[in-house]
């Protein structure tokens, strides 16, 4: 049943979605033809894991470079000092300091959308855990953000390097483009993101390992996209 606080347009274009997984191509064919909203919306990729995410060992996250980026301009920020903080402002950065940053963030400003950081600064940058862990914006190595080559990770991020992480349900979501991309184009970034989270998968974890995959855009009706290990389940 859709709730009636849905648009008017939302309860029509759900009323158009078949009981079927759908093949990655038409779910972002669909989500074109039929716009929930006027502007540009996000398009976004959730996967349900079969993981027991109460283990530290078959926590997921990594990231992926999508060949043509999310449409969004992303806010960097750089801990590092030196000659690395001045690689980090010539590639981009939006946000480049150490101590001074610590500090803003300790008060409660997360005014950005990643945060690299420097094997040294991370000494001092730990102490943010509580405050960035949160957010999924703490730096860590397994992600690239845990670097000595600022830059490089920088350029990376800023030209389409995005990161997904498992949320405390055993939910990954990572957003791949803009509606008005192509469909080849996003349906070649979605896939992109399956092979990445399908090779993230835990030694530990056991069975199917993608439950569910979903396919939306932001204001609009999720599709259930094909992914083989959907096909089984418990």
């Amino acid at each position: 049943m859709v709730s009636a606080r849905h648009s008017k347009r939302y309860r029509a274009i759900k009323a158009k979605v078949q009981a079927k997984s759908y093949d990655l191509a038409e779910a972002v064919g669909f989500i074109k033809e039929q716009p929930a909203i006027k502007f540009d919306e996000t398009m976004d990729i959730a996967f349900r894991l079969g993981v027991d995410y109460k283990k530290s060992e078959q926590t997921v996250r990594g990231t992926v470079s999508l060949p043509h980026g999310t449409g969004k301009r992303l806010r960097v920020l750089a801990f590092a000092t030196g000659s690395a903080a001045e690689a980090a402002r010539a590639a981009g950065a939006d946000f480049v300091g150490f101590e001074d940053l610590i500090a803003k963030i300790q008060g409660g400003w997360t005014e950005f959308d990643v945060a690299i950081a420097t094997t040294e600064a991370m000494k001092e940058v730990r102490k943010l855990g509580k405050f960035l862990g949160p957010r999924g914006l703490m730096p860590n190595p397994k992600t690239g953000t845990v670097t000595d080559d600022l830059a490089s990770a920088i350029k990376q991020f800023k030209a389409g390097r995005v990161e997904f992480r498992m949320d405390r349900h055993g939910n990954v979501m990572v957003p791949f483009g803009k509606r008005s991309f192509e469909a080849a184009k996003l349906a070649e970034n979605a896939n992109v993101i399956i092979e990445a989270v399908l090779a993230a998968r835990p030694a530990a974890a056991k069975g199917v390992f993608v439950k569910r995959c979903v396919v939306s855009s932001t204001m609009g009706v999720g599709l259930p996209v094909q992914v083989k290990e959907t096909l089984s389940s418990d």
